[in-house]
């Protein structure tokens, strides 16, 4: 739909691909707006899609001419939901786009870009005052998977320093791998243990949850503890690991000094970061050990049910 920015229209169809959406391509490039909005809602009745998304084209300041348009697309298609989307970042723009965008076409909704950390509330707030309409969801990053819905409540813990446990266990529940998960309580309940294949996939799971910082910005504040978490950690000691060959991962204990610093040598990293990932996987594996067969058939038990 933004036939202005140059490779816009490339961008949007890249992004359909990633997330599994059919894009609809404009019948010539020299089709208006309008006109494309109104083929794009024909070709998705036809095909029986249930939901059809128009994306326009953005501008950080409201003129005139783009909002006579997107009034007109308005007017022909005659959507369900008006969704205005703005970049927290801008500062007291954002509320002043808010306010003109309001007077042209009142929006049913707000989707708050770019608010990582937390920090921009009083812009949540303005955009609320000023159109009447709710925040449905925030962009918290830059991947596709970094939006979510936005809920007052939770956002406000996590102002407070008081964590998000329930974005947490929800973030758990969709991005975990449940099959590997439970292949590797299955593991454990037939007596064997814990190798640095498994450790490897736990920490693959943990950058899927966002990574240490991600973690921690859901769970409540000690102290200054958040400020000392680095996510480079995680790809160090994956790193590590991948540099071991398949017999080191599966049987640790074979690791011995000259064998760690070639894998130091290997992943780019000294002596020292082999040894600190080694004591760490040591402590995991003890725990893992700690699990006995009562808590084994209560996690399996979880499994099934979820």
């Amino acid at each position: 739909m933004d036939i202005y920015r140059p490779a816009a229209m490339e961008q949007l169809q890249f992004l359909s691909e990633q997330v599994g959406a059919n894009y609809f391509t404009p019948p010539n490039i020299n089709c208006s707006p309008t006109e494309i909005a109104k083929v794009a809602v024909s070709y998705g009745t036809k095909i029986l899609v249930d939901i059809v998304i128009i994306d326009t084209a953005g501008r950080l300041h409201i003129d005139a001419e783009m909002m006579d348009e997107l009034r007109e697309i308005n007017k022909i298609i005659n959507p369900q939901e008006t969704l205005l989307v703005i970049d927290s970042m801008i500062g007291q723009d954002a509320i002043n786009v808010a306010k003109k965008f309001n007077d042209y076409l009142a929006p049913t909704g707000i989707i708050l870009t770019k608010t990582d950390g937390d920090s921009r509330g009083g812009a949540a707030l303005a955009m609320r005052q000023i159109t009447g309409q709710p925040i449905k969801f925030v962009g918290i990053g830059e991947k596709i998977d970094a939006l979510e819905p936005f809920y007052p409540d939770r956002v406000a813990s996590r102002i407070l320093g008081m964590g998000d446990i329930l974005s947490l266990v929800e973030d758990v529940y969709q991005k975990v791998d449940h099959h590997s998960a439970k292949a590797l309580v299955q593991k454990l309940k037939k007596g064997k243990s814990f190798d640095l294949e498994d450790f490897r996939a736990q920490l693959r799971q943990m950058r899927s949850l966002g990574g240490l910082s991600g973690l921690m910005t859901k769970l409540p504040k000690l102290g200054n503890a958040t400020q000392a978490i680095d996510d480079k950690i995680l790809v160090k000691m994956e790193a590590i690991i991948n540099s071991m060959t398949i017999r080191e991962r599966c049987f640790p204990a074979f690791i011995k000094n000259s064998n760690r610093k070639r894998i130091a040598l290997g992943s780019g990293t000294n002596l020292t970061d082999v040894n600190k990932l080694l004591r760490q996987f040591e402590q995991m594996q003890k725990m893992m050990q700690k699990i006995n067969g009562s808590k084994i058939k209560n996690l399996l038990q979880r499994f099934k049910e979820s």
